[in-house]
Parts: C-alpha cells; sequence; structure tokens
C-alpha cells in the first residue's frame, strides 16, 4: 500500500469516528456558526437603519430650505419682470363711437448679463454706435459687474435699433419681447387718458382708473397674460374732443395765456363729450410735459369763478321763494362792509330788476340778494349743489374746493359774486347743468351712461320752476347781455361770463384775471353745457381787453359752431324753424 492511500484511509477513520474524543470538537463548530450570523444580522440591521437616517436628514434639509424660501421676501434687487407680465395686456381704450384712443404695440427692451461680458469699454463704445444718448458711466458700471447677471440698458427699443444692435454681435446683450402702449392721437385727450409707466402700468387718467378696477392686482397676482381683453369704451367723442382741444390749445396762443381750459357735457347723462385743459402733453412720451402739461386744470385745479357763481345765486334765491324774477332792486350806490367797498364793473347806478341784475352783472345787486336769503341757507344751497365737496368720478385727479372755515356775512356776499370760493371748472359746468336740466344734479362721468341709468342716480337739488327761470336768465344775458357774442347762427345758445381778479400774495390782482364762460345750448331745449375758462390772458378778441367776453367767450363759440352738428343739434332759423333762403 502506498503512502497516499495511508493517507486517506486515516483521514476516512477519523471523519467518520463515532468517539466521545470527537464531541467538543462538534460542539465549538456550531456555537462558532451561531455567532457569525448573529454579526452578520447585526450589521444588516445597523447599515438599514443608517440608510433611513440619511433619508430622513436629506428630506428634513430640503424641507427646510422650502420653507426658507417660502418666507424670504421676494428679491427686489433686480428690475427684471416675469416673461408673463412683460408682456401682459391691456385693455384697448375707444371712444363712444368705437374710435381708437390707447392700444398695445409689441417692443423689445434690451438687457446685459454682465458675467459674460468679455470686455466692458468695448461694449459700451459699440452700444453708442446704435444708442448715441446712452449714459456711458451708468452703462459701463452695470457692464463690470461680474457678480451681477442681469441689469437693463435700454427699455422699448425700435425695430430699427434691435436689428443694429444685434449686428454688433457682442455676447452678453439680448432682448426681451414688451409692450408698449400707443396712443394714436397724442395730445388730444391726454387729460383724459392719462399715461402709463415704463412697465406699462397705469400712472393717471383712465388708465389708472382701469388698473384700480382690479388689472394691477390681477397683474401683481400673475394672472395676467398678452391675449386681447375686452375693450374699454368712454363717453367722449373723439371728433368733439378734437375740436375742444384744437379751440383750447389756440386761445393759450392767442390770447398770450398761461392756461386754459374747457369741457362739453351731456346734460341729462352727465357724460363727458370732450374735455381739455392746456397747456397739456403727449402720454406717447408724458416726461417731455412733466413741468405745466401733467396737470389737469378742469378737474385737478381749483378757481375763484366769478360772476359764473352768480348763475348759482339767482337760482338759490329764486328756489328759496324769497324772490322772483319781478323783483327789483337798488343798485345805485357800492355796498361797504368790513372795510371793504363792493361796486359794479358795468354800474347802472338805479334799480335793477332781478333779469337785469344778471344781465348787467351786478355784484351789487347780488349781494343784496344773497343777503336777503341768509348766510347759512346761502353755504347749505351751494353744498347741495355739489360745489362745496370733491367730485365723484372716474378719474383719479380731483382736487377739493376750498371755502370759508367760517362763513361770515362778508363771506356770503363776495361768495354770491363768484369770490371766496374756489372749486373745480369741471364741478362748475355740473352744477350749471342741474340749474338748466330741471334740476338733477348729476355727477359727470367719462364712461357711457344712458338716461336712464342717470335718472336712477340723479338728485333734485332745484325745482322744476327754478330751472325754468335760470333758463330764461340764460337766454336773456345771451341775447342781450355780455354772453351775445356767444350766440351761433342757428343755435340758441343761453350764457353767462365770469371775470375773476387772481389773487397773489394774498390780495387782489387789478391786472391778472381768470375768465370763465358757461353755455347752455341749445336753451329754449338745452341739452348740452359748455364751459371754459382761460387763465390770465394778456390779450382779448379784436382787441376787446382781457375780461371773458373777449377770452372765455370766443371759445365756447367755436366749440359750439363746429360741434353742435357733430353732436346731432338740429339748427333753426326763423319763429317757425322754416328755411330762409328763396332760390330765384
Amino acid at each position: 500500500m502506498s503512502f497516499l492511500s495511508r493517507i486517506m484511509i486515516l483521514k476516512s477513520k477519523a471523519h467518520f469516528s463515532t468517539d466521545g474524543n470527537n464531541r467538543p470538537s462538534d460542539s465549538f463548530s456550531r456555537s462558532t456558526f451561531e455567532g457569525a450570523r448573529k454579526r452578520k444580522s447585526n450589521q444588516a440591521k445597523s447599515r438599514v437603519v443608517l440608510l433611513v437616517t440619511s433619508f430622513i436628514a436629506v428630506y428634513c434639509v430640503i424641507g427646510g430650505r422650502l420653507a426658507q424660501f417660502a418666507m424670504t421676501p421676494p428679491d427686489t434687487t433686480s428690475s427684471i419682470l416675469p416673461p408673463d407680465r412683460l408682456m401682459a395686456s391691456r385693455p384697448d381704450i375707444v371712444d363712444r363711437n368705437g374710435a381708437l384712443l390707447a392700444t398695445d404695440i409689441r417692443t423689445v427692451s434690451l438687457f446685459a448679463e454682465p458675467n459674460k461680458i468679455i470686455d466692458p469699454d468695448e461694449a459700451v463704445e459699440e452700444l453708442r454706435t446704435v444708442l448715441p444718448d446712452l449714459d456711458t458711466k451708468g452703462t459701463y458700471k452695470k457692464l463690470a459687474a461680474k457678480t451681477s447677471h442681469f441689469a437693463w440698458l435700454r427699455r422699448q427699443l425700435t425695430p430699427k435699433q434691435q436689428s443694429q444692435i444685434l449686428a454688433l454681435g457682442i455676447p452678453g446683450i439680448g432682448f426681451r419681447p414688451e409692450k408698449r402702449r400707443f396712443y394714436p392721437g397724442g395730445s388730444t385727450a391726454a387729460h383724459i387718458l392719462g399715461y402709463v409707466n415704463i412697465d406699462n402700468r397705469g400712472v393717471a387718467g383712465m388708465e389708472k382708473y382701469i388698473d384700480d378696477q382690479g388689472l394691477a392686482d390681477l397683474a401683481a397676482a400673475g394672472m395676467t397674460n398678452d391675449q386681447p381683453l375686452q375693450p374699454v369704451k368712454l363717453s367722449i367723442d373723439l371728433r368733439v374732443q378734437g375740436i375742444v382741444r384744437d379751440a383750447v390749445v389756440n386761445a393759450v396762443k392767442n390770447f398770450q395765456a398761461k392756461g386754459a381750459g374747457a369741457a362739453v357735457i351731456d346734460i341729462h347723462t352727465g357724460e363727458v363729450l370732450g374735455m381739455a385743459s392746456a397747456p397739456d402733453f403727449d402720454p406717447n412720451y408724458p416726461n417731455e410735459g412733466a413741468t405745466e402739461g401733467w396737470l389737469n386744470r378742469m378737474t385737478n385745479g381749483t378757481f375763484e369763478m366769478g360772476s359764473t357763481f352768480k348763475t348759482f345765486t339767482m337760482a338759490m334765491a329764486l328756489d328759496s321763494g324769497k324772490v322772483t324774477l319781478r323783483d327789483a332792486f337798488d343798485a345805485t350806490n357800492p355796498i361797504r362792509i368790513g372795510g371793504f367797498i363792493i361796486h359794479d364793473f358795468h354800474g347802472q347806478h338805479r334799480v335793477l330788476t332781478v333779469p337785469e341784475i344778471f344781465q348787467y352783472s351786478s355784484n351789487i345787486g347780488t349781494a343784496k340778494i344773497a343777503d336777503l336769503v341768509g348766510i347759512d341757507p346761502h353755504k347749505e344751497f351751494l353744498t347741495r349743489l355739489g360745489l362745496l365737496n370733491k367730485m365723484d368720478t372716474e378719474l383719479p385727479e380731483v382736487k377739493a374746493p376750498s371755502q370759508p372755515r367760517v362763513w361770515k356775512k362778508i363771506n356770503s356776499i363776495t361768495i354770491s359774486f363768484g369770490h371766496g370760493v374756489s372749486t373745480t371748472p369741471l364741478q362748475t359746468a355740473v352744477a350749471a347743468s342741474a340749474l338748466v336740466n330741471g334740476g338733477k344734479l348729476i355727477e359727470p362721468t367719462f364712461l357711457p351712461r344712458t338716461r336712464d341709468q342717470a335718472d336712477a342716480i340723479a338728485k333734485m337739488v332745484v325745482k322744476k320752476s327754478t330751472s325754468d327761470d335760470i333758463r330764461f336768465l340764460l337766454e336773456f344775458n345771451g341775447t342781450r347781455g355780455s354772453g351775445r357774442n356767444a350766440r351761433v347762427p342757428g343755435y340758441n345758445v343761453g350764457s353767462k361770463t365770469g371775470t375773476a381778479d387772481k389773487v397773489v400774495n394774498g390780495r387782489y390782482s387789478n391786472t391778472l384775471n381768470f375768465n370763465s364762460f358757461l353755455a347752455a345750448f341749445p336753451i329754449d331745449n338745452p341739452q348740452y353745457m359748455v364751459m371754459t375758462f382761460i387763465d390770465e390772458p394778456k390779450s382779448g378778441e379784436r382787441g376787446g381787453g382781457t375780461i371773458s367776453a373777449f377770452t372765455a367767450l370766443p371759445i365756447a363759440r367755436d366749440i359750439i359752431a363746429r360741434a353742435a352738428p357733430i353732436l346731432g343739434v338740429q339748427p333753426s332759423f326763423g319763429k317757425d324753424n322754416s328755411a330762409l333762403l328763396a332760390s330765384y
């Protein structure tokens, strides 16, 4: 037997031996195996716990960062707006006939990513070849800020400028689409429409009114888009508006005045069909009119309206029942009160009837009428007409009137002929409309309104008989008094002039006037009220002086002559309205 065979036999015997000497070795093997199995099980559990803990920690960190981002205020260091806000549409604005007044047009704006600009000096030099008015220092400072990722360089470029800048091939320069507000009529209805800022948000006029109705809140919440919106229709007639603005601008130029204004109102609905104030501005370039043009003198300027206030004094007296058209008052001598002397500009120095007081614009006669009615009823009546309260209308630019803190006799007397209370020209026209439309005070509106809608909000402020008497007085003055030069052939115009000395350094000036004019037509069946004013004219029509009859009156006459046919007012010739032309 070989050596290898012997070894195999010995190993076999040792393996299958059941001798008691082998039992301790078997027990040791089993315990070793159990120990290894437990160690592996514990290691597996530890790994699972570690993995779960790691996942929990990661998700806690993510949740904490999300909470931090939610509570952190938005970063306001960048001027860029989200794309949906840059392209958000504003509604078109149209006149009562659908003529376009304001719309959005697409444009682009230039921006830079300073961290990608290689050479700021070279970039600025190249950009100035296309944009010569570019702020060199400011632009270089923006482009040199390597930690910045965005900076506006120029908003609202023309297509030609965009093409030229693209041709420069400057790295880090780009364009973002935007919308720009465009006003086809330019300055025609500037103070009514207002204007928007660089981000297409309303700043003044009806543009701001539209935003205040909810458009701005929707934009802030990111709920606007670039889809067209329903147009906003205004009450104005673009044709009438053009006539009114033309007449006002010409008056400032021809009479060398500081300012002027006019409005045409439908007396039965309160709709403003046209309104202008000069100087004005072009809403396409609003900053160019920032010095004087932004002030809307028709609604945001208050003035002593002069003798046009005698219309309200007469209405007060007639409505109180203490005065009738048949009464007369002594206007022979001036009135001395409180150290002041009240006299007549066109003094007749005799007893005047009520129509004559209105015709000759007698301060003495008007003062005695106001004194007869009393101080408290006088104040109450002007308040009832809305002349002492802030006017309620859509335009944001509305100034509150001013009046004495305490009304004394001297205050009531001077206010009776237009000194001592300052109101806006538009609310003066609104109050005058109530005196000729049957006695209904209707707040003005720049949005379409039907007669039924107007009647629902109207307030009766005077009796119908009072309204009839005021129409008579306006017609009487329009044919025999200071308003006779405002009569347009074919149109029966009733009117009242007002010339007020301006207050300079606390004293009334003898050389500076604020002139106003009220005209209702056709006065036998009134439909429209025209209010005009001119501030500090240096000359008058045909060299007639600087009083209302030669400055404010011609503005109204021009407006009525041109606008009446457009408004559909039928001319009347002869007593039976028959044609006065004959053919041979």
